[in-house]
């Protein structure tokens, strides 16, 4: 008999409040182009603002989660993502839209830290990460079915400050802080020596690197979806918004397929055949021109896109069971997310949306080759139940069993191994060389 598995849902309701800013991130910049009568690069330039915000709270705050308390980091995070969202919401003035947006950006990245810095510290990161999207999918969903239907330019903004004061009261089960500095542990490299350097570093630094080139291109997309819907498609903004909500529910769909499937398939080929499947949707839906091929494209594009994003995040998590790879590879995936929009918008505004879905395509082509090498190298293919890997692989050794494979007994992937010793055997006497002779095919039984 194994333990049950116990839900972080105080976790993954975080992961869901910081999470959503960005996945409202369309109908935000189309009801602030449309509402406060700004170009489509102004409202663009507002969402990557905010989403800049979201980002530098987990550079500033990545080493600082376990020092401070996650209950006080948490809850300094929704309220700023209460004041700052609801605040702009509630008004129609440019500057203190843009302050507000700035402001929410800045809590929605804290809550983010959070719950990234505890997801990573759980024993099935992958298992918390993956009910996090499903969670902020299927928020964003219903978002998606309601507001076109609204007026009023903040109605999203209000969206993400009631999501963020409705998670509030989840945070009294988060730990408080460290009163006493316990001793930490040092990391162990692959030679098993301690070191309090960030451990795998290189990896990391490709990991993060990639993701926030990978994150820009589909925010590129993302940020200018709407408009290619209206625009390039002709349809109606509750259109596009009902193709969003079905897209979004495909996604769902992907994020429980890639929980089911776990690491059976290991890290490598969901992150880099994803990848390149995203990157034939994005230029799908980039050049359509009609409803079929605009709901084929943002369809197929949102469901692989959660999927391999929660193996990207469980990539991550593994790279530093601290949770620090975690949080900056995921701060470098939100600067990579805020540079989307207005990419987007120059880059359709300069060539069209066809072209910017080609230009964005290659690039995720191109970008899929170094996460899959970090993928092999921090994972390799994955294990079957009970076996493991000689040298080499991540911080916790995958297996490919079904649920309920015990995990305790088997040794960390890449852990040192262990030195052989020798065992003198006392007491037992040295054989005489004169006590024994040697054989000889012609030498019969007797013979001398």
């Amino acid at each position: 008999m194994f333990a049950p598995r116990t839900t972080p849902w105080p976790l993954v309701a975080l992961f869901t409040a910081g999470y959503l800013a960005p996945y409202l991130l369309p109908t935000t910049v189309g009801r602030l182009e449309r509402g406060l009568a700004l170009s489509a690069t102004q409202a663009g330039a507002v969402g990557s603002l905010l989403l800049l915000s979201s980002a530098t709270a987990g550079f500033l705050l990545a080493s600082h989660v376990e020092r401070t308390g996650p209950r006080t980091l948490a809850r300094l995070g929704l309220l700023l993502a209460v004041v700052g969202y609801g605040g702009a919401a509630l008004t129609t003035a440019v500057p203190a839209v843009v302050a507000g947006a700035v402001i929410g950006g800045f809590g929605s990245g804290t809550a983010t830290t959070v719950a990234a810095t505890r997801i990573a510290a759980e024993k099935d990161p992958h298992r918390a990460s993956t009910l996090g999207l499903l969670s902020v999918s299927a928020l964003a969903g219903a978002v998606y079915l309601t507001v076109p239907h609204l007026p009023g330019h903040g109605l999203t903004l209000a969206a993400i400050a009631l999501t963020a004061l409705a998670v509030w009261p989840l945070t009294s089960r988060l730990p408080g802080g460290t009163t006493v500095p316990l001793p930490a542990e040092p990391d162990t490299d692959a030679y098993g020596t301690g070191t309090d350097r960030l451990p795998h570093r290189r990896s990391g630094m490709v990991l993060a690197g990639a993701m926030l080139l990978w994150s820009m291109a589909q925010n590129a997309l993302w940020g200018v979806s709407g408009r290619i819907g209206v625009d390039q498609a002709h349809l109606s903004e509750p259109t596009v918004g009902v193709v969003f909500a079905l897209a979004l529910g495909a996604g769902l769909l992907g994020v429980l397929g890639a929980g089911a499937l776990g690491s059976r398939l290991g890290r490598a080929l969901p992150i880099g055949g994803g990848t390149l499947v995203i990157a034939g949707c994005i230029a799908l839906s980039a050049s359509a021109d009609g409803l079929g091929s605009f709901a084929s494209g943002e369809i197929a594009w949102n469901t692989f896109y959660p999927v391999v994003l929660s193996y990207l995040i469980g990539l991550a998590a593994s790279l530093d069971p601290k949770g620090r790879w975690a949080v900056l590879v995921g701060s470098a995936s939100a600067l990579g997310t805020a540079a989307g929009p207005i990419t987007g918008s120059v880059l359709s505004a300069l060539a069209g949306f066809p072209v910017m879905g080609a230009v964005l395509a290659a690039g995720l082509l191109l970008v899929a080759v170094p996460m899959t090498g970090v993928a092999l190298h921090t994972g390799g293919r994955p294990l079957l139940p009970g076996a493991v890997r000689r040298r080499g692989g991540h911080a916790a050794a995958l297996l490919a069993a079904t649920t309920g494979t015990p995990t305790g007994p088997v040794p960390e992937v890449g852990a040192p191994e262990q030195p052989v010793v020798e065992i003198p055997l006392d007491g037992t006497p040295a054989a005489a060389r004169g006590a024994y002779d040697t054989a000889a095919a012609t030498r019969g039984p007797g013979g001398v």
